[in-house]
């Protein structure tokens, strides 16, 4: 049994088509996770682009290496989405702001593992916190 830190292993296609749809899913991918990274500079414009093209896409990763990471960004959104709520809604008691830090690091994290995960071709447990 493969753990997590382990790299996928070496694929032998009989259809060249699915080596290329592989290809561009992996492509994607790292574009995906480089729109989460350019949050902070865009003011989560790019991460809206990130989650729609998430939802949209998700059903072609079935299957592949790349379905734990899609599900691993999904997920990341929504609970910094929760996050972010919760932290603009303690704003006023002034606790919102060290909330609204954490979910930013926390976010950051996420973002940095899974696309180290990607290009180093390892598996990524999408259900994992950290």
């Amino acid at each position: 049994m493969r753990t997590p830190d382990q790299p996928y292993p070496p694929t032998v296609f009989t259809d060249p088509g699915e080596a290329d749809r592989l290809r561009r899913l992996r492509t994607l991918t790292h574009i995906v996770y480089a729109l989460y990274a350019l949050y902070w500079l865009t003011g989560g414009l790019t991460v809206l682009v990130a989650i729609i093209i998430n939802c949209l896409k998700r059903g072609d990763t079935v299957g592949t290496p790349y379905e734990a990471h899609f599900t691993w960004q999904i997920r990341t959104f929504w609970w910094a989405v929760l996050g972010h709520v919760i932290g603009v809604a303690l704003l006023f008691v002034g606790i919102g702001f060290v909330i609204l830090f954490a979910v930013g690091i926390w976010t950051l994290y996420r973002v940095i593992k899974g696309w180290l995960f990607l290009y180093e071709n390892k598996a990524i447990e999408p259900r994992a916190w950290f």
